[in-house]
């Protein structure tokens, strides 16, 4: 009865551990941004989702785990969308999202950096995105910018008429919860 009683304490004590280890789960607001550029083209991805769970104090128990809808490419130009969109560029019918997950979470000067898998045109590729963490009441915003090799993805032809390396800016605000 002894072992028991003791069992069942630990027990208690090592979800109460991992219950306060958890990181805040966080909701995407409809007002997030994910906008792709070059000296060629430009334009936006309209549909965006995913979990987020990030504590500053808790970066090793933080994720992201989000994604694109290719589909919801919109580069201003009805032609240039359809195109982005067949075979040759993102191959939306067989590769229809873009995915992130990450791997890690550090803090890096006056923001973050998080390390993890982008998933396009079915290759994975290990990229470290730096980003800031700005709260406001019970919200936030992730703030990032980066550039993707877009050959590393085997999207479009190497060399062309695009540039090779398309910046990409983030801004995602969130809810608590």
């Amino acid at each position: 009865m002894k072992k028991l009683i003791i069992s069942m304490a630990t027990l208690l004590a090592v979800t109460a551990v991992f219950a306060f280890a958890a990181a805040q789960k966080w909701t995407i607001s409809d007002k997030y941004s994910i906008k792709f550029s070059s000296n060629d083209v430009a334009g936006i991805f309209k549909t965006f989702t995913g979990n987020i769970l990030f504590d500053e104090a808790n970066l090793a128990a933080s994720k992201f785990d989000v994604s694109i809808d290719v589909n919801s490419i919109n580069t201003g130009n009805g032609l240039q969308n359809k195109h982005a969109k067949g075979a040759e560029w993102f191959d939306a019918a067989k590769f229809p999202a873009i995915k992130y997950t990450s791997k890690k979470i550090v803090k890096a000067g006056n923001g973050y950096q998080v390390t993890g898998d982008l998933q396009i045109k079915g290759i994975t590729k290990e990229y470290t995105i730096p980003f800031t963490f700005k709260k406001a009441g019970a919200g936030a915003t992730f703030n990032g910018s980066f550039t993707v090799n877009r050959s590393d993805f085997k999207i479009g032809k190497p060399g062309g008429d695009v540039a090779e390396q398309i910046k990409i800016d983030v801004a995602v605000p969130v809810t608590k919860g």
